[in-house]
């Protein structure tokens, strides 16, 4: 069991790799080019992505055109990409859809699908409602008939640039997992202004809009709810690479800006605050890469781990982006200086799949209101099998 938390060889490689392609084509003045075009998007730097780089189905086996890896793997990436802000369907294509599609049982529409997510070709965004990274049926408003999909997605993730909704819609038989074209016949799209200009969103009105079934109502409930829990394990490093990135700067800052002649790293108030930065983020990427490991090899509970990871890493980062702008001073509060782009994503990033409250509240419903000695949910001891 310990060695899970032990990078190999290939995965440290695979680190570099993408932290050099990051660095060289998702600068700081790159990914405000981008976030300030219309729409956010670089299509020819996503395909590089997958088709150069293939990181965007690291996880998904060779047979269904990924690279064969683990969720370790696609996690190593995304921490990188967390770390660069890369504006990019991230959330909706490669935290979200593609779990979904894997999970999926397999056939023509689907494999086709999968298989344009991984190569870079096509995006997605998952329109399905949660509560807390839970899937509730109840709570789905479209309807299918035959199909047609008719009803209406409030602040779909990514959805201003996604080419394929997946979405949830509620049949006579129950609820199934749908693929539309958001350029089809019957989808109005509404894209919507955000605080955090690398993460676009847009509200969707389908009114008979033609569907492609992706999972029926006898697995869509377990296909939508590995892609949630898988989702919010992402999620939870993409802020671990986020917060990290700003330790560094609040860091390299501390050690050169001057104040009475001396850095002012050397203050012991600044000292401190420092510390708490770096005790957040360790805490921060021990959680989310236990719901990694423990998505990869079943041995824990998935529900109760990837809870923790997102109360943790939410709080973490959005802590942490706001002690760096108090360690910059002046400069960390304007728009020149990169601090807000990070405090804005970790403002967004502790809503989406939940609030930090609210998988607290999670943990407690697992752990204290509906266990019981029967069922226990698994956490592991951290001892060596």
């Amino acid at each position: 069991m310990a060695e899970a938390f032990v990078f190999t060889e290939e995965q440290r490689q695979l680190r570099d790799a993408v932290r050099g392609f990051c660095s060289d084509h998702f600068d700081e003045q790159t990914v405000r080019r981008i976030m300030e075009s219309d729409p956010a998007f670089d299509s020819a730097l996503w395909a590089r992505l997958g088709s150069e780089l293939g990181v965007l189905g690291l996880s998904v086996s060779e047979a269904d055109g990924g690279a064969g890896g683990d969720l370790v793997d696609q996690a190593v990436a995304v921490e990188e990409f967390g770390a660069s802000l890369v504006c990019g369907p991230l959330f909706g294509t490669v935290y979200l859809a593609i779990p979904a599609l894997v999970a999926a049982s397999a056939g023509p529409a689907r494999d086709r699908l999968l298989a344009d997510l991984v190569e870079g070709t096509r995006t997605a965004a998952f329109a399905v409602a949660d509560r807390a990274g839970a899937f509730v049926p109840d709570a789905v408003g479209v309807t299918v008939e035959g199909d047609a999909l008719t009803g209406t997605l409030a602040q779909v993730v990514d959805g201003a640039v996604a080419d394929v909704l997946l979405v949830a819609a509620k049949g006579s038989d129950g609820v199934g997992l749908y693929a539309v074209d958001t350029g089809a016949e019957g989808v109005e799209r509404t894209p919507l202004v955000t605080l955090d200009l690398t993460r676009t969103q847009a509200s969707f009105t389908l009114s008979g809009a033609p569907a492609t079934l992706i999972a029926g109502p006898d697995e869509a409930a377990r296909v939508i709810q590995h892609a949630l829990h898988v989702g919010s394990a992402l999620l939870a490093v993409e802020q671990v690479g986020a917060a990290q990135h700003l330790l560094d700067i609040a860091v390299e800052y501390a050690k050169s800006r001057l104040q009475f002649g001396r850095p002012i790293g050397s203050f012991q108030a600044v000292k401190h605050r420092l510390a708490d930065m770096l005790v957040d983020a360790e805490h921060a990427r021990s959680t989310a890469y236990h719901a990694v490991w423990a998505l990869t090899d079943g041995s824990d509970d998935a529900a109760l781990a990837t809870a923790i990871a997102q109360a943790v890493c939410s709080a973490a980062l959005s802590r942490i982006a706001a002690d760096t702008i108090q360690v910059l001073g002046g400069i960390g509060f304007t728009w020149e200086h990169q601090a807000h782009l990070y405090f804005k994503r970790a403002t967004t990033d502790a809503t989406l799949l939940g609030t930090a409250e609210e998988h607290r509240a999670r943990v407690a419903d697992l752990v204290l209101d509906t266990a019981t000695p029967e069922r226990l949910p698994r956490v592991a001891a951290g001892i060596p099998g």
